[in-house]
């Protein structure tokens, strides 16, 4: 019985050492990251914080409007300046055209639901960018009785606290 306790405590000991090298190797020294060979180079690799909770506020708020209909508040979260991207559009264009736009995509639904997935707020190291990512399911029903729906990415820039750029990605669902 004594032996039997003796590897069992000696293969906890074991492991357990095992594990706090492999967390202190996930979580030592963030300047390790600059030193990494990538397979790829960018400008600035690991430049990325967490951000605020108030950009994710106002991104969601944005999103929420829109998925009412309210374009008038859904569009109050937008800078007078959006740079917008969608599929086959990318365009920087005023707040009452984009409102515009919203209106008549909009216009062609009876019902627009949204299921949220996640979303993630970051700041760049040195603060010159702030963008909010959020990941959702978007499902309705056109005015004809057409039922579909969508994955979306959506990622904004924000600044001042208001969106100053809009990208959607999406993909069909089946």
């Amino acid at each position: 019985m004594k032996k039997l306790f003796l590897i069992l405590l000696a293969g906890t000991l074991f492991s357990c050492s095992n594990k706090q090298k492999a967390a202190d190797g996930a979580m030592g020294d963030t300047s390790a990251n600059a030193e990494q060979d990538y397979p790829y180079s960018i400008k600035h690799p690991d430049n990325w914080e967490v951000g605020s909770t108030a950009n994710t506020l106002i991104a969601l708020k944005a999103l929420k409007a829109w998925e009412n209909g309210k374009m008038d508040e859904s569009t109050s979260y937008f800078g007078d300046t959006v740079h917008v991207e969608f599929d086959a559009l990318d365009e920087k264009m005023p707040r009452d055209s984009v409102k515009a736009m919203f209106n008549v995509g909009w216009n062609m639904f009876k019902t627009v639901n949204i299921k949220m997935y996640d979303w993630e707020s970051v700041v760049s190291k040195d603060k010159s960018e702030e963008w909010v990512t959020v990941w959702y399911t978007q499902n309705w029903e056109t005015k004809k009785g057409v039922k579909d729906s969508l994955a979306v990415i959506n990622d904004l820039q924000l600044k001042d606290g208001k969106i100053i750029r809009l990208s959607e990605y999406t993909r069909k669902l089946h």
